[in-house]
């Protein structure tokens, strides 16, 4: 039913975060805070590192610098206000601020799933056809399918937010979550919201489905290639340039399945768990996999590693 006449139209929205829940307040604002700085510390030492260090500068590490810095806008477009929101109980944000906000948060969300893909395609270069690896990847090749990454991120979040800041919104202006989650927002609608969830049905299948099946065939050819290398030696090593990629992806998709594909609560009595359960599962979908990323790439990298020592080193003794 069209509720558009019935009454005012809605400036600004009230987001609810822990404000049911004050006694988890103060641990989740320490939490969350000391996760954030760990994503700055963590993803800006990796954006350094790739710049400044001349053996980094291969389209993996490209890729790699690229993926840090899109988790540091990712958190940076919704940590504050969720912080802000433990120290402000119903935290109201302007029609405009929570437009941006959205835009943000699903464009960097969005342009990760392509980037990954990007990854596992030179990944599969390297493995699959190292002779041919320089004339494929080139500097011509790989910047831009990273801008494109990030083209096509930023144009499918400008059609979703467009079309859900279009809708009228009337009545109840308060989104049950920390931020303006797109999906949250859409249930304030007082209109039918049919073209947004086709629209939205359809940018989960080109952002999500297609880098899936892309990611899963690259890997196919990846392992089929790895184990036909005669020495484990050279299956290790092998194995071990794709190895942080392949966690990262398992971690950022694993999340994502986990996230919307576990089974409702029938139960009304359980309602309010499961939105708080909800809630603290996006929360930390947002922060948990920037952090890891990280420290994925640290751990499981001889490179990265012996990078960050050498700057470590030359700033030490430039002091």
């Amino acid at each position: 039913m069209d509720r558009s006449n019935q009454t005012s139209p809605v400036v600004g929205f009230i987001l609810l975060g822990l404000s049911a829940h004050p006694k988890l307040v103060n641990t989740f604002f320490v939490l969350i805070l000391l996760m954030y700085l760990v994503i700055l510390l963590g993803n800006g030492v990796l954006i350094l590192v790739t710049i400044s260090d001349s053996h980094l500068h291969t389209p993996m590490y490209f890729f790699l610098g690229n993926l840090s810095f899109l988790d540091i806008c990712y958190t940076t477009s919704s940590v504050p206000l969720i912080l802000d929101s433990f120290l402000t109980p119903r935290k109201t944000i302007p029609f405009s601020a929570c437009a941006v906000q959205m835009f943000l948060s699903f464009a960097m969300g969005a342009t990760e799933c392509v980037l990954l893909g990007m990854m596992a395609f030179d990944r599969y270069v390297a493995i699959c056809k190292p002779l041919r690896y320089p004339e494929i990847m080139s500097k011509s090749a790989y910047v831009p399918m990273a801008a494109g990454s990030w083209a096509a991120g930023s144009s499918t979040a400008m059609v979703q937010t467009s079309l859900a800041m279009r809708l009228p919104f009337c009545g109840d202006n308060v989104i049950n979550h920390f931020t303006c989650e797109i999906l949250a927002v859409l249930k304030l609608a007082c209109t039918d919201i049919s073209i947004n969830v086709i629209s939205m049905t359809v940018a989960n299948v080109i952002f999500l489905g297609i880098p899936v099946l892309f990611i899963s065939f690259s890997y196919v050819f990846i392992i089929a290639t790895i184990l036909r290398i005669p020495s484990a030696e050279g299956r290790r090593k092998a194995f071990s340039t794709c190895s942080a990629h392949l966690t990262v992806v398992v971690v950022f998709y694993g999340t994502i399945l986990f996230m919307y594909g576990k089974p409702k609560s029938k139960d009304p009595l359980g309602a309010d768990k499961q939105d708080l359960s909800d809630k603290l599962i996006s929360l930390f979908y947002g922060v948990v996999t920037p952090m890891l990323n990280p420290i994925i790439y640290s751990l499981r990298n001889k490179d990265v590693k012996a990078a960050v020592k050498n700057l470590i080193f030359r700033k030490h003794f430039a002091q």
